[in-house]
């Protein structure tokens, strides 16, 4: 487990090297949340069915707890308002793709910080382990080092059409061009 944490933050961060040294001859690179703006996000994702949600527990969550991988993108038409999609899965098992969806953006950067707060919403459809209809509303946080990298968390409340809700939770990098 730990050789595969460290494999993949190597990975990580030899994808990013080149964006951060591209990053710091850019005129403007202070400008760390633009208009027009497109991002990939890699993420990790955890999530927890409702009945760990009302009561939550050590206990609950660890026996409930799915963790996944997804990608998304996302495109800014302003600064502060954007559009995105993305993919994960939780079990490859049956399906490489378990789950899609997309959202509607509205991030708050403060100033020059690099710091931007979120919220989103949106829907999607999930294939596997049943195929259902959901929506979704949440929130998170996106740090950004240079204007083309960053990193992410962010949390959602799903209702779903056929089963119980559940919560998500990312984390992840996202690399803008």
């Amino acid at each position: 487990m730990t050789k595969s944490i460290l494999l993949c933050g190597t990975i990580l961060t030899l994808a990013a090297a080149p964006a951060l040294a591209a990053d710091a001859a850019q005129p403007g690179a202070n400008d760390k949340y633009r208009a027009q703006e497109a991002s990939l996000d890699l993420f990790g994702s955890a999530s927890v069915g409702q009945q760990t949600i009302n009561n939550i527990t050590g206990l609950r969550v660890n026996r409930d707890l799915r963790l996944g991988a997804g990608i998304g993108m996302n495109y800014f038409l302003t600064r502060n308002v954007g559009v995105g999609a993305e993919v994960y899965s939780e079990n490859t098992a049956h399906s490489l793709v378990d789950s899609t969806s997309a959202s509607v953006i509205a991030r708050f950067p403060l100033g020059q910080s690099g710091i931007a707060p979120y919220v989103y919403g949106g829907g999607g459809r999930q294939c596997d382990p049943t195929t259902l209809w959901f929506a979704h509303a949440g929130a998170g946080l996106e740090y950004r080092f240079t204007p083309r990298v960053g990193a992410f968390v962010d949390a959602r409340y799903v209702l779903t059409d056929g089963t119980a809700n559940y919560g998500l939770g990312r984390i992840g990098v996202r690399f803008g061009f």
